[in-house]
């Protein structure tokens, strides 16, 4: 028998073994349940070892066990996994019953190595400090007018790399671009630095974009892999690559803490502002320590960086999906900003003010839809903390995961209408022509309650920002049109591979 062949034989025992294995996990730690007669529970939709076997399609799996049921569990080893679309139970979870849904010891223990105590790691008095504290900072009109102005500057930058390969008909990988231009944007924000990683130029900071991809991705696999802890004492595999990834991002932001320190002693140094980015806004109210200051700086990296350029990157592939979409909001932009023909990118951009931008109300939608079919963090998870009964009449137990999922409920017919996988931003504009809000319990890309994201005003200035720029002095079209674009599995919904596309200048700019 050759080693072929003792594969195909040994393939279906191991697969008969698991089942017996898993079985017998599911009678000791789930027996109770089963025999419970005085609570019910959400019916069992599989278990955590069809998550692993279905990784690479991980959210269409999720999407087809949704689509027979609003309500399933995922039977673990020690625990269920219970995952909702029903928008009653999501209210309950984040605003009736907040206190007993957070993210526990479980999602602090897979997450901690690389956002550490930050503030999505953490619960209590931790989570309640940094809050506060992140709330202040987002709310200040400082951060706001200097967020605007990083975000305005950054995206001439990448219009002007758009425009040379306009010029040359190269095809441009746009996905790559945003990455970079919004990790200049978020690093800017937050610290201070100008990284230039679109013009490659600070090879450091690409290094570190790159770490935190690769160590996202790895912990997107902690949540299906059961042995990870193995992997990680063993040091191979995913935990491996994490580990390597670590030492890249420790070293990379420790180093610009310190600096940013030094700085902040030397009050006679006029020529630094110490006012407009978010760490030296820390640093005034004395937070001080490096680790401390790091988990917070990694945390809004994570909120900054990869949600805003992965809606971008879907948005513009959903508007060369839809060419007619593209060109509506291009002439909105045009008609808001009073552009005219014949002005340089700088001088469009120097007419996207906040005024101009609340004129974009259909380019407000379209951004909208694309985070209801491509939200940029598609599933949300917290850990509940004592017994508890849900609106639907079903019971969830001290212990169990419970998570809702942005990118599954929004291909969810009952929610949405018969027409819930179309890209069709009108669903968002009412008969005035002006964007309407829709419960964030149906749609859940921003959470709700106390734990609402805080970013979001901030999130969607960026995105209209760069929109502006980019579609009101180019248009866009997919380089292979038959493509099949898919997403990695990671924390964050990127698209494997990249975005590819042909632009043009617009004849009427």
């Amino acid at each position: 028998m050759n080693f072929t062949d003792f594969l195909f034989v040994l393939k279906p025992l191991l697969a008969i073994l698991i089942a017996i294995v898993l079985a017998a996990f599911i009678i000791i730690f789930h027996g109770s349940r089963i025999f419970d007669n005085k609570r019910r529970y959400h019916p069992v939709g599989g278990t955590v070892l069809h998550q692993l076997f279905n990784f690479h399609r991980l959210l269409e799996y999720m999407t087809d066990l949704t689509s027979e049921r609003k309500t399933y569990r995922l039977l673990s080893f020690n625990r269920n996994e219970v995952y909702t679309a029903d928008p009653a139970n999501i209210e309950h979870i984040l605003v009736t019953n907040f206190s007993n849904y957070g993210k526990g010891w479980y999602h602090h223990s897979v997450l901690t190595d690389l956002l550490g105590d930050g503030i999505f790691t953490v619960d209590g008095d931790k989570w309640r400090h940094q809050r506060k504290s992140a709330s202040y900072q987002f709310s200040t009109k400082l951060l706001r007018d200097f967020s605007s102005s990083v975000f305005n500057s950054n995206a001439v930058k990448l219009a002007g790399i758009v425009s040379e390969a306009a010029k040359s008909n190269n095809i441009i990988e746009l996905q790559d671009l945003f990455m970079k231009s919004t990790l200049d944007s978020v690093f800017k924000v937050i610290l201070g630095v100008e990284l230039d990683t679109m013009c490659g130029t600070y090879r450091e900071g690409t290094q570190f974009s790159n770490a935190f991809d690769e160590a996202s991705a790895a912990l997107m696999f902690r949540y299906v892999n059961s042995f990870w802890k193995v992997q990680r004492f063993l040091n191979i595999g995913s935990e491996a690559v994490l580990r390597k990834s670590l030492r890249v991002i420790d070293e990379y932001v420790y180093k610009l803490i310190r600096t940013k320190i030094d700085q902040a002693q030397k009050p006679q140094d006029n020529s630094l502002d110490l006012k407009g980015d978010i760490l030296s806004r820390f640093l005034e109210l004395n937070e001080t320590d490096p680790k401390y200051l790091k988990d917070i700086v990694l945390s809004f990296v994570i909120a900054g960086k990869d949600t805003t350029a992965i809606t971008l990157s879907w948005f513009l592939y959903q508007l060369c999906k839809n060419p007619h979409v593209q060109e509506k909001i291009a002439q909105e932009i045009r008609e808001a900003t009073k552009v005219e023909n014949g002005s340089t990118i700088a001088e469009l951009a120097a007419r996207v003010t906040e005024e101009s931008m609340e004129k974009m109300q259909y380019l407000h939608a379209a951004l909208t839809e694309t985070l209801r079919l491509h939200p940029a963090l598609p599933v949300e998870s917290k850990y509940c903390f004592s017994d508890d009964k849900w609106p639907d009449g079903f019971s969830v137990r001290k212990g169990d995961l419970v998570s809702f999922q942005p990118y599954v409920m929004g291909r969810m017919k009952f929610l949405w209408g018969e027409d819930a996988e179309k890209f069709r931003p009108e669903r968002w504009i009412d008969e005035n022509g002006k964007f309407q809000k829709e419960s964030p319990f149906k749609f859940t890309a921003f959470q709700a309650g106390p734990r609402i994201c805080l970013g979001k005003e901030f999130a969607y200035r960026q995105m209209k920002v760069f929109a502006a720029i980019l579609l009101g002095s180019h248009s866009f079209k997919l380089a292979d049109q038959n493509k099949l674009v898919r997403y990695r599995t990671t924390l964050t919904l990127q698209m494997d591979g990249g975005l590819h596309v042909y632009a043009f200048q617009r004849d009427k700019y």
